[in-house]
């Protein structure tokens, strides 16, 4: 780190400043909720590949089938829970900061939108939810950007909240839809698949209508942020 030391009469000259070790580990170590944060970013294109291997390659074997669909349920699963973790440890540790404040939600949207793209295309989404949920993402992360260059972090509200909670509901119906297909247990247990599917839609509805409630509301308390950047 630098400083600059001016004598009069002098062009100024730049000192190094103390570089102290608790200043070294600040700058160059990664909070331990952040880790968690990055953690679903990394699952979620490790769980984009596997979801579709048996596709891409035609995998016919019963028993690699099944170890490769099940295997992402796991997957899914700690993926989710790093999102209470990096809250837990952010709490725990003292780290709640503005950066932690955007790069936790980045990483939901981040994972929520690899899975959803998985069940598009294997038909338990709706296009059309899939496109309204897009839109609605890249207009929230479109107003956190505009409000952190205005100095202002948004953290999540609570009806951001509810919304993922709902994301994360209709990911497992859907993956559950398809283990139980690639398994064979959907047809030795003689279930009521199309059911299962249109509860799925159901569900996934729902995760459209309480992002864009929950957008209005990030609109109706942080709305001015934008009025005040366009001005």
């Amino acid at each position: 780190m630098e400083a600059f030391c001016q004598v009069p009469g002098k062009v100024p000259v730049k000192q190094p400043l103390l570089d102290t070790g608790k200043e070294k580990a600040y700058t160059g170590t990664m909070k331990t909720s952040n880790k968690f944060t990055l953690t679903r970013i990394v699952i979620a294109p490790i769980f984009f590949i596997l979801y579709y291997i048996p596709v891409w390659f035609d995998i016919q074997n019963a028993l690699a089938l099944k170890a490769l669909t099940f295997i992402l349920i796991p997957l899914l699963a700690f993926a989710e829970f790093t999102d209470y973790l990096d809250g837990h440890f952010a709490r725990k540790h003292n780290e709640v900061s503005d950066f932690g404040k955007m790069f936790d939600p980045f990483a939901d949207v981040f994972l929520h939108l690899s899975t959803f793209t998985c069940f598009v295309f294997s038909g338990y989404m709706p296009a059309i939810l899939y496109v309204l949920i897009l839109y609605r993402e890249f207009s929230q992360n479109f107003l956190r950007m505009v409000a952190a260059k205005q100095g202002t972090a948004i953290a999540a509200r609570k009806g951001g909240k509810l919304k993922t909670v709902s994301y994360v509901t209709a990911c497992f119906l859907s993956l559950i839809q398809e283990c139980l297909l690639r398994s064979g247990l959907a047809a030795a247990w003689g279930l009521d698949m199309g059911l299962f599917r249109n509860i799925g839609i159901a569900v996934y509805l729902l995760c459209a209508i309480l992002a864009y409630i929950s957008f209005i509301d990030y609109l109706r308390h942080f709305g001015s942020v934008l009025k005040d950047a366009a001005a």
